[in-house]
């Protein structure tokens, strides 16, 4: 049974708008330094380093150690999959005086970006619609699954079958709410499988210091070959 001290304990933590701000710079699934985090959050490296602690001790970030550096990372894609739908409650939950554009004001991240390690935005949701609409996953409010004729789909587009495979607790197929564009982009292994496969066609390019992608003319080919999307 959860704590309700845990629960409570943990909730302060997120909900501090430092921590938060750090938390958030490590939604695209890399890992950064204390000295980049403090930018991010706009505080110094001490003081970066003493909130940093807190979040590993709560298990909410862990350490990478590389020669004399110490990167961190969130811990894993339960802990992004919170962030994210705190993002989205978060904008369902506004007061109504308070006007809302839909989703950040930098178009970039509402057209392409990374939720730790699956797409998200315009393109994340383009991808889940055309793969809904080709039958290649089924979805209901809370999880999805891969059809048979779907697995034919995702070898003859190059995705390794093995990421389905691999030993983890994590779902399969998952929907993931989007917080910009407020409906559900594909997440867990398929969602990862995906991402990295972009990644490594150099169909997308990662932005610097962003959750952005972009884009590239090979992954604008693969979009419109392989999945039927137009432009994103």
């Amino acid at each position: 049974m959860v704590s309700p001290n845990r629960l409570a304990a943990i909730g302060q933590l997120v909900g501090d708008p430092t921590r938060a701000a750090m938390i958030t710079a490590l939604m695209d699934g890399r890992a950064l330094t204390a000295s980049e985090l403090a930018r991010c959050a706009n505080i110094t490296p001490q003081t970066a380093s003493s909130h940093l602690s807190r979040l590993t001790e709560a298990e909410l970030l862990r350490v990478e150690k590389q020669g004399r550096h110490r990167y961190h990372r969130l811990a894993s894609a339960e802990v992004a999959q919170v962030i994210e739908d705190m993002m989205a409650l978060s904008l369902r939950t506004a007061p109504q005086t308070q006007k809302l554009s839909v989703g950040t004001k930098d178009v970039a991240l509402r057209t392409a970006r990374t939720c730790y390690d699956h797409f998200a935005g315009r393109l994340g949701v383009a991808i889940t619609d055309a793969l809904r609409a080709k039958g290649v996953i089924e979805f209901d409010d809370e999880a999805g699954a891969i059809t048979e004729q779907g697995h034919l789909f995702l070898t003859r587009a190059g995705i390794d079958p093995k990421f389905a495979k691999t030993k983890s607790r994590r779902p399969i197929c998952r929907p993931c709410l989007d917080w910009t564009e407020r409906r559900p982009h594909v997440a867990g292994k398929l969602g990862a499988a995906i991402c990295t496969h972009f990644l490594e066609h150099h169909y997308v390019r990662r932005l610097k210091d962003s959750r952005a992608v972009t884009i590239t003319p090979a992954g604008q080919t693969a979009l419109r070959d392989v999945f039927g999307i137009g432009e994103v």
